[in-house]
């Protein structure tokens, strides 16, 4: 069912610079909705290398990034920001009243008078394995995401991979399941080590499968899929009767569909001008590592400072008619209300 929204801001991209985007533009009163195919904030910090220390974050000597995400969300609370995670921004086009609208894979439609392009590198895409004439089944009975559990109920489920996604995905599923195999190309994984535990106790106790192999082969007709062939080194090629298949390899970087925007494009960044940081079309921004103008550094501080000069300019183009009135958090009573700060007197 599709569903409609409208807001101030749509920001595609819910990294760390797409979350500071909703603080710069939350303390102008503007509204966000943020669109990211990932299942949850941090982009490439939080999906990538969440324990991974960071150390040229003003103020902060030392945070890994998922903490940085954990801190930025907490930041834009007060801004009650709308995400849809799970999601592609697939199509953009210009409305007769100015507006744009932005569509996702999901049926989702967002309307509003600016557009922030914050995807980073681009957008994070599955890695899919070499199996021949796998896209036949995928949307049908081949996923690389979970958007909907229910989906997975009483059905034959193989999951392959040896991380996070795939441990976590095996032990949430494994109770609707009819049943569960774990596929993985050796005996050790990458997942955190509780689910690991949780995992292999499930395995001793009859309650799901693993299988240390390759999958080579996918069978099934109509988009459904019904068997996977395994190579293992123990006992050769084996069959998995399977109703759906999730494979989760990683992830890789592409700009996407975002390419089709109509922007102009500099290998595969998005030109900007150092001002406003708009792109060639007037009502679309780009910030953060997924723009370019000359001097350009890829770094997280370099996108805070293009969101705080953005914001400027997406107030002026939804409010034409108003002042914009430059404040201090520090000192602006109006600004520190917004943000919930209570009114304390120093000693």
């Amino acid at each position: 069912m599709q569903q409609h929204y409208k807001t101030d801001v749509i920001i595609i991209g819910a990294g760390p610079c797409g979350l500071f985007n909703v603080f710069e533009l939350g303390l102008l009163d503007l509204k966000c909705h943020l669109v990211d195919i990932l299942d949850k904030p941090g982009g490439q910090c939080a999906e990538l290398y969440p324990e991974k220390p960071i150390y040229d974050i003003p103020a902060l000597p030392v945070v890994t990034g998922q903490e940085l995400t954990d801190n930025l969300m907490v930041q834009i609370a007060p801004f009650d920001p709308i995400f849809h995670f799970g999601q592609m921004a697939i199509a953009c086009e210009k409305l007769e009243n100015g507006h744009w609208q932005v569509k996702t894979d999901y049926d989702t439609v967002i309307e509003a008078p600016v557009i922030v392009v914050s995807a980073g590198g681009g957008s994070f895409m599955p890695k899919k394995p070499p199996i021949e004439n796998l896209e036949q089944f995928e949307g049908e009975s081949v996923f690389y995401s979970v958007r909907q559990m229910d989906a997975f109920k009483d059905q034959g489920i193989v999951i392959a991979g040896g991380g996070d996604s795939a441990l976590d995905w095996a032990l949430n599923l494994q109770p609707l399941a009819k049943s569960l195999t774990l596929v993985h190309r050796r005996d050790d994984f990458r997942a955190a080590p509780d689910s690991v535990n949780k995992m292999r106790h499930l395995v001793e106790s009859g309650k799901m499968k693993l299988v240390i192999g390759n999958i080579k082969q996918a069978q099934g007709s109509g988009g459904q899929i019904s068997k996977l062939t395994v190579k293992t080194k123990d006992q050769g090629d084996i069959d998995l009767n399977c109703s759906r298949f999730l494979a989760f390899y990683g992830l890789t970087m592409k700009l996407g569909p975002i390419a089709e925007f109509g922007l102009n494009l500099h290998e595969n960044l998005i030109p900007v001008d150092t001002e406003k940081f708009q792109t060639s079309t007037p009502g679309i921004f780009a910030v953060g590592d997924i723009n370019h103008y000359p001097g350009k550094l890829k770094l997280i501080l370099s996108g805070f400072h293009e969101a705080a000069l953005m914001a400027q300019e997406a107030f002026r183009i939804i409010h034409p008619d108003k002042k914009l009135r430059f404040q201090y958090t520090t000192s602006s009573s109006d600004l520190q209300k917004k943000l919930g700060v209570n009114d304390q007197k120093v000693a």
